[in-house]
């Protein structure tokens, strides 16, 4: 099976680039692709940059070169409601773009894309459940996806009000492209910054974090 990997930035790529497989790189369209071998699978990884547009297009382009049969997602996440710790870990059920609003327009609720039935964009079920029989108490979690990073608490109950209890600046475009080409998808999440914490808190815990979520994917490949 060959496995897309979408990383936003370095310092969470660091998890993959030091796992001790050997690694090949590629330049394409100004994305560089690492390839490794995890298990018996190709893992083709790339790393997106902060935001929904830059993750997006790194997504198409891994789809379409690679032909990569599903894409997993991995890194660190802001906490939107009290009681979470630093490298609490999650799997992603579904997502909510929480930036993306066409309502006064369209026959449809507020932050929801046509094609879904509501305001959440799903991510796989049956990835889901193969992490869980990894680690049954994993927990499940929405996130709220948009384009810039979450400090003030006034924001972050805002998105909680949505019914997200995490925040990213990625995984709605990333589910979406994958819905969008038929190819399954999977994000595993760790806190770095609490629902207290700010921006200090995840530079500190960004690397040890990303680790975190990496070796629930590792081991979830390795077992696929």
């Amino acid at each position: 099976m060959k496995i897309g990997l979408i990383i936003a930035i370095k310092r969470e790529l660091e998890a993959f680039i030091q796992s001790g497989s050997e690694i090949s790189e590629e330049h394409v369209s100004g994305t560089t692709i690492y390839h490794a071998k995890i298990g018996e699978h190709d893992v083709c990884a790339a790393l997106s940059g902060y935001g929904e547009i830059d993750a997006a297009a790194v997504t198409q382009l891994l789809i379409y070169h690679t032909k990569c049969d599903i894409v997993l997602n991995f890194g660190v996440t802001g906490a939107l409601v009290p009681g979470l710790k630093v490298k609490d870990l999650f799997v992603v059920r579904r997502v909510c773009h929480y930036e993306y609003d066409v309502s006064p327009i369209d026959p449809v609720k507020e932050h929801q894309y046509e094609e879904y039935e509501d305001e959440y964009i799903p991510l796989d079920a049956g990835l889901i459940e193969r992490a869980k029989a990894i680690v049954p108490e994993l927990q499940e979690v929405t996130v709220a996806s948009g384009g810039k990073f979450i400090e003030k608490k006034e924001d972050k109950d805002y998105l909680a009000s949505l019914g997200c209890q995490i925040c990213d600046m990625e995984i709605a475009a990333i589910a979406r492209i994958c819905l969008r080409n038929n190819v399954r998808c999977m994000s595993i999440k760790c806190i770095s910054d609490t629902y207290e914490g700010d921006g200090g808190d995840f530079n500190q815990n960004v690397i040890s974090s990303a680790k975190v979520a990496f070796d629930l994917i590792r081991k979830l490949i390795c077992e696929m």
